[in-house]
């Protein structure tokens, strides 16, 4: 059964009904790269960033800012090679004074435009996420 025969192979939406587990399952039949993070401990812009480098084995160097953060999604893996496909999920994203709705919005941004980036080089790359 294909779980994500409704969804676009490249957006950015709420995971809604789906569950992680059925998520990383498909990822695994699908042979694309499960990336995940989970952001419930995090307040900060900084603490969010930072969950989401060590998940997704970002280098050390990472900046922690959004400008690293799409260099990390699309440059860096784009030459690593041919890329499979990803199925990210982002959970729990934290709703706080230092990380309020526009840091939030800006974040998911920064996927919808990795999202853009591969689908011109037709490579699937779906995010999913929820709020704390």
């Amino acid at each position: 059964m294909n779980l994500l025969v409704t969804v676009s192979p490249n957006v950015v939406q709420s995971i809604r009904a789906f569950r992680v587990t059925d998520l990383q399952q498909e990822a695994a039949r699908l042979g694309q790269h499960f990336l995940y993070a989970y952001c419930a401990d995090a307040t900060t812009k900084q603490q969010v960033l930072g969950i989401i480098a060590s998940a997704f084995h970002f280098p050390k160097h990472f900046g922690k800012n959004f400008d690293a953060l799409e260099d990390c999604l699309t440059d860096l893996t784009h030459k690593s090679g041919q890329q499979p496909g990803f199925l990210i999920v982002l959970e729990q994203l934290p709703n706080t004074p230092k990380f309020d709705k526009e840091a939030r919005e800006t974040l998911l941004d920064v996927f919808r435009d990795a999202a853009d980036f591969w689908a011109d080089k037709k490579v699937p790359f779906r995010v999913f996420y929820s709020f704390q």
